[in-house]
Order: structure tokens, then sequence, then C-alpha cells
């Protein structure tokens, strides 16, 4: 039995033909699953009792309701979600003045094995479908619905798990966010963040256009390969000459996400070398003072270091952000998720 919210509005459209309906039809039911969201076959109230009772024998529409919610001091949110197989993900929502950005799970556990961040701990255990990546933001705007707190503003592909190994399940999920008939999200307002996976970077670029971050964390392969085993297959030439190539939107640039690791990564000469690395970029820099634990090693630098290091990059006409730390009480700050409820 297959479940509908897997598909994209072609695939749906695709599937409907293919069992002697009209194309209109499967543009009708995309539009029921996503704009009003209904969750029962009797509700598409256009479509004959006669298609419904067929849909109901040879299909479903699945539902991922949020089983756990824990709220930081500061207001983030993370939201657990139990799959059908018993396994638990989580994203995670940060409220700010003029947005709500979710940042999604794109995996259960992940197999990069960068070593300053806990889900690398978790071991790699399956792909999410795409029900199962849209289901989490369908949730999350319900609930902030609720509250009335508005609704879900930006999404960040940025929780458990690596996007683009994730490849064809991320890019029918973002066809079904960015659709006008589905939930009809902003490429502007829709970021997909990458340890540096090469060629799926090109293909991102490629197939759909969507803000790309790239967690980058050593400016040289010795500290990268050493931080992040992925590096010793696409080393920093790879991953430079991939975002040289990504298009790019008017007035876009790439967000380079660097985690600063005390006595590691965050000298002043690792600033110089970050600075010359990226120069044939259009990009921003984003710096993360690293979210110390007890399962790492890692420590972060003090923040007349943090500064200093920014200064360096800003005074090479960089735009350098410090990310300040969002949810760190509940465990919901970057390089923080793992399924601590499995």
């Amino acid at each position: 039995m297959i479940d509908l919210k897997t598909l994209s509005r072609t695939q749906l459209i695709d599937w409907t033909t293919a069992r002697g309906h009209s194309a209109y039809r499967g543009r009708q039911i995309f539009a029921w699953l996503y704009r009003p969201r209904i969750t029962k076959f009797a509700q598409m109230t256009d479509i004959s009792k006669k298609f419904r009772v067929e849909l109901e024998k040879v299909a479903r529409i699945s539902t991922l309701p949020y089983t756990i919610k824990e709220t930081s001091t500061d207001g983030t949110m993370k939201y657990g979600f139990k799959l059908t197989d018993g396994h638990i993900i989580e994203s995670v929502l940060i409220p700010e003045e003029d947005r709500n950005t979710l940042c999604v799970s794109s995996q259960v556990g992940c197999a990069m094995g960068c070593k300053f961040c806990l889900t690398g701990t978790m071991g790699f255990t399956r792909n999410l479908d795409p029900a199962e990546i849209v289901g989490q933001i369908i949730s999350v705007m319900e609930d902030l619905e609720d509250l009335g707190m508005g609704s879900v503003t930006n999404l960040v592909f940025m929780g458990m798990g690596e996007p683009l190994a994730n490849f064809d399940n991320l890019i029918t999920s973002l066809e079904i966010l960015l659709d006008d008939l589905g939930l009809s999200y902003s490429s502007r307002r829709t970021t997909v963040s990458t340890c540096g996976l090469a060629p799926k970077i090109i293909e991102l670029g490629e197939r759909i256009g969507v803000n790309l971050a790239i967690s980058l964390h050593g400016a040289d392969d010795a500290i990268r390969s050493e931080l992040m085993p992925v590096n010793k297959t696409y080393p920093l030439k790879e991953v430079i000459a991939a975002c040289i190539k990504y298009p790019l939107q008017k007035r876009k640039r790439i967000m380079f996400e660097y985690i600063l690791l005390k006595g590691v990564n965050d000298s002043d000469e690792d600033a110089r070398k970050l600075a010359k690395l990226l120069r044939p970029i259009p990009c921003k820099i984003n710096l993360l003072p690293c979210n110390e634990a007890p399962e790492l090693p890692f420590q972060k630098p003090s923040g007349n270091r943090v500064h200093a290091f920014q200064k360096i990059l800003r005074d090479l006409d960089y735009t350098v952000f410090i990310r300040t730390s969002r949810g760190d009480d509940i465990s919901a700050a970057c390089g923080q998720l793992a399924n601590k409820h499995t």
C-alpha cells in the first residue's frame, strides 16, 4: 500500500494516470494532501465516492505527530518523532522576532562520523522517506498554529543526518515543499547543509534552486580530515570546485559553517587560511563556538579568541557572523542532536 505523501506532484500524477485516471485527479489529490492538509480520503469532497473507495484499498495518507517535546529557557523547542519502525528522530524550532526556523532531519543517525557531532556517535540506521521528512514540518506547523505562534517560515536541513546522502528522497521532499500546491515554501527561505559530498552539491544545484550551506570546520585538508572523515573522499579542492559551480540566485551567497574548537582550528593562521580558501566564492561565514558535551573531546574557545578570529576575516572583507548557541540546555544546539529516547 503506497503512502501518497512519499510522492511529489509529478510522481502522484504519474501514479494516478497509471491507474487509468486523469492527470487532473492527481493534481486534486496532491493539493488536498498539503493545502488543507487532510488526513482521510473521505475529506476529498470533490473526488467521486467510487474513486475514494479505490484509494482506500491501494493507498494511505501518513501523519507524523510528535511524541516528545522539550522547550529551552531561550524558547527553542525540540520535537521528537517516533517512526513506524520504532526509531526516533528530532527536529528543532528556533523562534525569533521575525521568523520561525525549523532544523529538519533527513536520516536516522548519520554515517559521516564528524568528530565534533553527537549525531555521528549514533552511527547510521536508515534514510528518511519524503513523508517522514515533510511530516516533521507539517507537525511543527500545526503545533505553532495551535500555540498562536504563526507558522514555520524558514527551513534548514541541518538536523540529524547528511541530506545529500539521502539525495533522491531529499529532492522529492524539496519538490513537495516548494510546490505551489504543496507547502509553497520559498526557495530563498530553504537551506540545505552538507558536510561536502562534492558531486551531489553540483547535482543539487542542477536539480533544484535552494540555499546552500557547507559544514567546513577546517581550512586545510590535514585538520579537516582529522575532524571530518568525508574530507578523505572529497578533499577541500573538490568541495570548493563544486561550490564555484553551484548556481546562486541573485544576491545570494553560499553559507560556510565553521565550528571553532579550542586549540584545534581557531588560530589567527587558521583564519587567514580560511580567507584564502574561500576567496573565489560569493559567501558569508557562520562561526560557531563548539557546544561542549561529555562525550566529545573538544572545548569552546574564549570569547576574545572567537572575536579575534572574526576580526581577521572581516578585515579581509568577509561577512562573518558569530552564531549564538540556542537550546543547549535541552541538547538541541548544533551538533547535539543524538537520540537519547530510543
